[in-house]
């Protein structure tokens, strides 16, 4: 942290539109796997009043705890403040803003919302092979 509280990592944003199921999983895997200096941070347009259940459950079962975790609003503040946004599968412009920013990747990843436990499980394992891979091309 500097002397005005900021941080001095580089901030990876996982962006969705209700940050309730991909961004809140890509935060945490992000957590785990990331090379020192990177911290992750998620956000959607419209987030939800809570993170999926479904989500939460099967994050649990290979020991990442989402409980706590509360959907945040996606801000200009946050975008700014990212080196990189990473568009977990909203591509429409005015759900998803950050999808315009300069350095952003599209993950294209299915929505959780409303799916089986096992589909949730496929997005998971999914989500933790691509942040695996992103975290292998930072310093």
């Amino acid at each position: 942290m500097d002397f005005f509280g900021h941080s001095k990592n580089k901030k990876i944003l996982f962006v969705c539109v209700e940050n309730a199921g991909r961004s809140q999983m890509a935060e945490a895997f992000f957590k785990k796997y990331a090379p020192d200096g990177y911290e992750p941070v998620s956000a959607g347009t419209k987030p939800s009043l809570e993170v999926n259940p479904i989500a939460v459950e099967v994050m649990k079962e290979i020991g990442i705890d989402l409980g706590k975790q509360k959907p945040k609003m996606l801000t200009n503040e946050i975008i700014t403040d990212s080196i990189l946004s990473v568009n977990m599968g909203c591509m429409d412009k005015t759900e998803c803003p950050a999808v315009s920013m300069k350095n952003s990747l599209d993950w294209n990843i299915e929505d959780p919302k409303g799916k089986s436990i096992d589909k949730v499980r496929e997005i998971r394992d999914s989500i933790e092979l691509k942040v695996k891979q992103l975290c292998k091309t930072l310093d």
